[in-house]
């Protein structure tokens, strides 16, 4: 295939993912945007007076970019977990695999896809933070490639996730015993300088940790980690993330009947 005809496949299938969860945006854009609404309700405006200030903020200024990052991540895994399973089951997979189509442009098509979801919702909730309080951007080109990346990842995440599982059921394992303890403990709702020197050293083995202190530096100019290291790390494991999948793909094993 020409570089043309790779463009096409491309925007074919990014179009048909970006469809797909717009068709039923009552269950793919508006839940977490309630869901996250309410954290705000809860946190921000009943226990965050009573927390005070956290890292010079208040903590409800404190917690919106941890809760942004997290709606990202979760619908950007999601979104491809999901939507990628789905075709395997479907076994209309196996009519994508055995066309002309490049590996890595049916990779791309499906990530993007997710980061579309991931980035659409970190919106929503960016939007309604705005609500509640005073958002302010300190680095604005450190918030837009954190962002990203971070949704990449999950993206690609979920294309793995949805590689190895073998029924609808395996796909809500990683998002329930694993996703969701390393987001509520990645520094979401409080600052790793709270914590005992020993629960500090386990926290940075968190990879989230990183990306929402990038994330807060970005808006808030604050972070707990290094900043440069936090990109040279996520940007590694979306290449290590990206090839596996690759290759997962040019395997093709669990993907053919």
């Amino acid at each position: 295939m020409n570089a043309g005809q790779q463009w096409v496949a491309f925007t074919t299938i990014l179009v048909k993912e970006v469809r797909r969860f717009m068709r039923i945006w009552q269950q793919t854009l508006l839940p977490p945007a309630i869901t996250i609404a309410l954290y705000f309700v809860i946190f921000g405006k009943l226990i965050g007076p009573r927390i005070g200030e956290m890292s010079g903020f208040t903590y409800i200024e404190f917690v919106v970019p941890g809760l942004i990052m997290m709606s990202v991540i979760t619908n950007a895994y999601g979104n491809v977990v999901s939507s990628f399973f789905g075709t395997k089951f479907q076994r209309s997979i196996e009519e994508l695999l055995v066309s002309p189509v490049p590996n890595y442009i049916i990779l791309l098509g499906y990530v993007i896809g997710g980061v579309v979801r991931g980035l659409a919702v970190g919106m929503i909730v960016t939007l309604l933070s705005l609500f509640f309080t005073d958002l302010q951007v300190s680095h604005l080109g450190v918030t837009v490639a954190i962002v990203f990346l971070t949704a990449v990842l999950f993206a690609l995440a979920g294309f793995i996730n949805a590689v190895f599982a073998n029924s609808f059921d395996d796909i809500s394992i990683i998002p329930t015993f694993v996703l969701t303890p390393l987001t509520y403990l990645g520094g979401v709702f409080y600052s790793i300088s709270m914590l005992p020197p020993f629960w500090q050293a386990v926290s940075l083995a968190n990879p989230v940790l990183y990306m929402v202190n990038t994330f807060r530096y970005g808006l808030l100019g604050v972070s707990d980690i290094n900043v440069a290291w936090a990109f040279v790390m996520v940007t590694g494991f979306c290449a290590l993330l990206f090839f596996f999948s690759l290759f997962l793909l040019e395997r093709g094993k669990r993907l053919r009947s």
